[in-house]
């Protein structure tokens, strides 16, 4: 941290840590879920810290795994993650990197921007956002992650298989398709996202998920123009 923000370190990190409290919460323990399943997927312990700094993209390193382990091709994987993570490309519009000082800390600001981060600093005022606030709130749910990565592949290093743990991501993303269908009860989103995987898996079998993520993120563009020349009436 620059010498600047020295000065203002420990209350920054005090409000950081009243910021990410109910974060943390959840954090941790979907972190404890990825080191579970990376674990008894194979990987030594050692790779949930690994996977959680060197990828740091929650759903990601989920996904991640079973790329890997099916040794998908690295241009595959390499989509994938551009597909997956492309909504960060809107995050940074908005995100007060312009209020974060000093050349490392803006580029581990660019790192560790997420969704739980951007949520976080979108919802505080502008003038309370200090760089050293920032970079704490970011540094911290990191940590959350990578804390309960460590402690879930430590855990399930010593526990026996538990059937069914690789169905973990998937479980993940109903639950969050469910909640985002109950916000916004958006009937062609999931229809759009269910025959696109279908088309996928019928002609392109071997690369169904790339294939799939890139047509869905092509007809939602279709979409969104078509209903905005159209007035809203085909929402």
């Amino acid at each position: 941290m620059e010498e600047g923000q020295g000065r203002a370190a420990y209350p920054a990190l005090r409000a950081a840590a009243g910021d990410t409290l109910a974060v943390g919460f959840g954090l941790f323990p979907l972190g404890v879920a990825f080191g579970v399943l990376l674990v008894q997927s194979g990987f030594a312990w050692w790779w949930a810290p690994v996977f959680s700094i060197m990828i740091y993209a929650g759903s990601l390193e989920f996904l991640a795994v079973g790329l890997i382990l099916a040794a998908t091709p690295l241009a595959s994987i390499a989509l994938t993650t551009f597909l997956v993570n492309f909504r960060h490309v809107f995050y940074a519009l908005s995100f007060p990197l312009h209020r974060v000082h000093g050349p490392f800390a803006r580029l581990y600001a660019r790192y560790a921007l997420t969704d739980e981060v951007y949520a976080v600093t979108a919802t505080r005022p502008a003038d309370t956002l200090s760089s050293a606030r920032i970079v704490w709130i970011q540094a911290l749910c990191q940590g959350y992650w990578v804390l309960g990565g460590v402690t879930g592949a430590l855990v399930g290093s010593v526990m026996p298989d538990v059937e069914g743990i690789s169905f973990a991501l998937t479980a993940l993303f109903v639950v969050l398709a469910i909640d985002g269908f109950r916000a916004h009860r958006d009937v062609p989103a999931p229809v759009l996202a269910l025959v696109c995987a279908l088309l996928a898996q019928l002609v392109v079998p071997d690369y169904m998920l790339v294939a799939a993520m890139t047509a869905f993120v092509v007809t939602l563009g279709v979409r969104y123009v078509v209903v905005e020349r159209g007035g809203g009436a085909l929402a």
